[in-house]
Formats: structure tokens, sequence, C-alpha cells
């Protein structure tokens, strides 16, 4: 079995690549720029066991993608489970939002999601077996203020998964979401100390989440006895939103 997984260098990415490696799977570790930590990624997963490829593509251009599609196909990997992870957000009132800024945010999170799983879902359908799994946001969800670029494009992933799922459905290919709420990655670094310590106060669990929690759920997804869950946005929060 073979695992793709988007923007795979660093924070939740790299542990659901972790993950997968545990259990001996092919990994695909893709990345946009961050060369050195995609290596380092890899080399933990080689250490866990797997077999594991490497690749940069710019995610919001489909011809870049097609041809990461090659490169796996050289290798002889096609991806049974496609892991849509990478994602940026912007902080600011949406008064202060360039258009640029809005169209990165939303290529970045939407538009990827949308090619990924356009390019590489006729091989799950050939086979009548996959898995598509989108690391959406809490915020989707109930929206953010002063994230309305980054919260629109998570609830267009949302939309997104539960259409996919019913067209899929028939082919055997599951389509779901995770959203998270609050989780202890390098998206977090624009929260000053006091500001966390507000959020843990906010969340019934009284905790942020750890990358490894929001990685197991992913990896639950994934199995072939959760093949009749599709089309569900589930999102880990402690409580936070219920």
């Amino acid at each position: 079995m073979t695992v793709l997984v988007t923007g795979a260098s660093r924070g939740i990415g790299a542990k659901i690549a972790e993950r997968f490696a545990t259990v001996g799977m092919n990994i695909v570790i893709h990345y946009g720029s961050s060369h050195e930590a995609a290596n380092e990624v890899a080399r933990t997963c080689m250490e866990l066991g797997a077999r594991v490829l490497t690749v940069s593509a710019d995610l919001r251009k489909g011809e870049e993608i097609l041809r990461m599609r090659s490169k796996l196909a050289d290798h002889g990997l096609f991806p049974d489970i496609l892991v849509n992870n990478a994602g940026i957000a912007r902080y600011g009132m949406l008064s202060d939002v360039t258009e640029e800024e809005w169209d990165e945010v939303i290529d970045v999170n939407l538009k990827g999601v949308f090619l990924f799983s356009q390019i590489f879902m006729p091989y799950m359908v050939s086979q009548r077996y996959g898995r598509i799994i989108n690391v959406s946001s809490i915020w989707g969800i109930s929206g953010a203020s002063c994230e309305v670029a980054y919260s629109a494009a998570k609830g267009g992933v949302n939309a997104f998964t539960k259409a996919l799922a019913k067209e899929l459905a028939p082919s055997g290919v599951t389509v779901n979401a995770v959203a998270p709420g609050a989780v202890h990655t390098d998206m977090m670094q624009g929260f000053s100390p006091e500001e966390i310590r507000q959020l843990e106060e906010e969340i019934p669990a009284g905790r942020l989440a750890t990358a490894d929690e929001i990685s197991s759920l992913v990896y639950f997804l994934a199995l072939p006895e959760s093949g009749y869950i599709t089309g569900q946005i589930i999102s880990p929060n402690g409580g936070w939103l219920t």
C-alpha cells in the first residue's frame, strides 16, 4: 500500500507520514520548498522501515502535480491513500486582507485539494479501492474572527469532502475530512504564551491537541475496516466545539 501526504515536511503532515511508516507502507512525502525538512521526515520514516520518496510540487499548479504523478509512476508508486494535508493561514481583519493573500490562502488550502484529488483518484477508482482524507480545521465548521480567508477555504474543503464522497462511494473510495481544533504545531507560532493559555482555558479538555493525536485519527480513517465511513467531517477538538 502507498500513501501520499501533502505538506509532509513538518507538523501534522510529518506525523501522518511517520504514523503510516510504522506499519511498513510506502510513503510519498510531498513538500513545497522545505527540502531539508522533508528529507529529515523521510529519514525518520525509513528508520521505521518504510520505503520513501520525497517529491516537490507547487500544489496550486496542475502541471506540476501531473509531473509529480509521472515521477511516482516511474518508481512504481500509485497512491492507494491520499492525505491532503498542506495548508497555510493568514491572520488579520478581512479589511486588511489583500487580493493576493486571499488567492494564496484559497489556492493552497482548497485548490490544492481539488487538484490532488482529481489527478490521483482515477487509480483508486480503477482498482475500486482508495482513501482520500482531507485535513480541514474547526474554523471551517464554525468560522474564526481574523481568519476569514482560512475559514472560507476550510469550509470549502468540508463541502468538497461531502460532495466527492457521494461521487466516489460506488467505486469503493471513501472521502473524509479531519477538522482539528487547536494543535501544537508551527502554525501556532503567531500566538503568544498568554494567548495559548487563554485557548487552553476555553477548551474543556484543558489543553491543545498533539500532532500525534491527529495522525492517529487519519490513520484510522485509512484502514480497510473504515470503509463504511465516508463523507464525514470529524473534528478532534477536546470538546471545544460540539
